[in-house]
């Protein structure tokens, strides 16, 4: 779960990069504010992480059941309904087009 807590981060991250920026505003290294930011989450008690915590675990759950609906209809088949007609139609104009040009050859 080394990913859940990465989102986790990010949330608190936000909201440093503001601060840090206000308090450092000469500092151009992407990787001091992010060192900084890492070493602040680490200090952070349980209690203070709660509320990124909930939000990510959140996200997480919608991310799950947006995912869990695309793999449904995936497997549903409608991703080869999608594609068979994708190129029928783009056959019909091919042979529409096609035959026009040819006409034009001649």
């Amino acid at each position: 779960m080394k990913g859940g807590k990465s989102t986790k981060k990010a949330d608190s991250k936000e909201e440093f990069r503001k601060q840090f920026k206000e308090e450092n505003p000469d500092n151009k290294s992407v990787a001091a504010v992010g060192k900084a930011g890492g070493a602040k989450w680490k200090a952070m008690t349980d209690s203070d992480k709660a509320p990124y915590v909930a939000k990510a675990d959140k996200r997480k759950k919608e991310y799950e059941k947006t995912l869990a609906a695309y793999n449904k209809k995936k497997d549903a088949g409608g991703e080869d309904d999608d594609s068979d007609k994708s190129k029928s139609e783009v056959n019909d104009e091919d042979d529409e087009e096609g035959s026009d040009e040819e006409e034009d050859d001649e």
